[in-house]
């Protein structure tokens, strides 16, 4: 596992500023949160959402519990891991809504740009869910699911897993065994004991999960990177501790583009973060 926890990634360091409503931070996103040699955009979002809450606190501590129940980002450069800075701007500040807009940036340039809805969490049982999703998908890896550890296939591209216990359902991930099958995949994903004891760690987390699959249309034969155009995510509520379920599926993969929905699930089988994402198919595939 590495010592560079998830936590870290949410650690904010003020920078001067000009303005009440625009503040600066810089930040670090270790080699662990990536994909291949760039950072992993679920983790960008997280961070991104974390210098999002810290700026609304210092502006109105009043608003300390609201939470970023809705993100919207648009990717417009792959940064590489170290050093990032973020430019945070308040938009609205309201009882129960409040807007606030980020910039990650790195080495001067703007790489990705969200636009956050802060709001309150629920904090109670729902009143329905759609228990079929998870009828068939038991809370913990099964003895056949395949880890993300360092010898692994997966874990040898998706460093994520070595800041996290991180599994795939191969039953679903059909391109593991060279085979193909309809674009859904399901995963299993926990934070380290460090990182989940903190609730607001463990939000951020389930929004990073939020992203975690690998693009779905490799059950299609569609192998390579598949950059991520736009992306929506939803933090529902704050995870119970203990593992998270993932299912990933697209609705329909196109010629150039595909969509790619995540369902996150936490231990009590409460839906917990969710995204709906526009990627681009793999050049040459």
């Amino acid at each position: 596992m590495s010592d560079a926890p998830f936590h870290r990634v949410l650690a904010m360091t003020e920078l001067p500023h000009s303005g009440e409503e625009t503040g600066r931070y810089s930040g670090e996103i270790d080699a662990t949160w990536t994909i291949g040699p760039k950072v992993h955009g679920g983790t960008m979002v997280a961070s991104s959402a974390a210098a999002a809450a810290t700026w609304l606190r210092t502006v109105d501590p009043s608003q300390a519990e609201m939470a970023p129940i809705a993100a919207s980002s648009d990717f417009l450069g792959a940064p590489e891991p170290g050093k990032v800075e973020y430019a945070v701007t308040l938009r609205k500040k309201g009882r129960q809504i409040s807007l606030v807009d980020v910039e990650l940036q790195q080495n001067g340039r703007t790489c990705v740009r969200t636009a956050f809805t802060f709001g309150y969490l629920d904090d109670e049982a729902p009143s329905w869910t759609d228990e079929s999703l998870i009828a068939d998908f038991p809370a913990e890896p099964t003895a056949d699911a395949l880890s993300y550890d360092d010898d692994s296939p997966m874990g040898k591209i998706v460093h994520v897993g070595q800041g996290s216990h991180l599994a795939i359902d191969t039953t679903t991930a059909r391109f593991l065994k060279g085979e193909t099958g309809t674009p859904r995949v399901r995963l299993w994903i926990r934070p380290l004991p460090g990182d989940e004891v903190n609730a607001r760690a463990r939000a951020a987390f389930a929004m990073m999960a939020a992203d975690i699959s690998p693009p779905v249309p490799m059950n299609l034969g569609h192998f390579g990177w598949s950059p991520t155009v736009q992306m929506t995510t939803f933090l529902r509520r704050v995870p119970a501790p203990g593992w998270l379920r993932v299912i990933a599926h697209a609705n329909t993969v196109g010629q150039r583009m595909f969509d790619e929905e995540h369902l996150v699930i936490d231990s009590t089988g409460a839906v917990v973060a969710q995204s709906r994402q526009l990627a681009l198919i793999p050049a040459g595939s």
